[in-house]
């Protein structure tokens, strides 16, 4: 019986020949668990306490933690990067994040301009 010392030695760092898909290991999965609940507990913490007393600027810290730790579960979870499939899910994930964005800018701005466009209520309790 012979062994096949590639295979071991792949299967050893955690690679495969599978497309280089990524496979994480028990220290990648900690690092990510630990960042998601750090990113999860400072928001929480910070609307619970009331630090800072503008809404405006908890609600921004709010959403940028909130997209590292959309990128920390892309990285450590799903293994997104640019080595696995020769870099076709990276390129499928920048695809999708674009097209959202002109989808949600577009239909912000043509909200905005049906609110602008809009004609004025009248007050109807002056009404006979």
């Amino acid at each position: 019986m012979t062994t096949n010392s590639h295979a071991l030695h792949s299967n050893d760092h955690g690679h495969d020949d599978h497309g280089g898909a990524a496979h994480g290991s028990l220290k990648s999965y900690l690092i990510g668990f630990g960042l998601s609940v750090i990113l999860t507990a400072i928001p929480f913490w910070l609307v619970m306490t009331g630090t800072i007393a503008d809404k405006a600027v908890t609600a921004l810290i709010v959403l940028v933690l909130a997209a590292v730790q959309i990128v920390v579960h892309m990285i450590y979870f799903l293994h997104m990067n640019t080595r696995s499939e020769n870099g076709w899910t990276m390129m499928a994930m920048i695809f999708t994040v674009v097209m959202v964005v002109i989808a949600l800018t577009g239909s912000l701005w043509v909200m905005h301009h049906l609110n602008i466009n809009m004609m004025p209520m009248h007050d109807m309790s002056q009404m006979p």
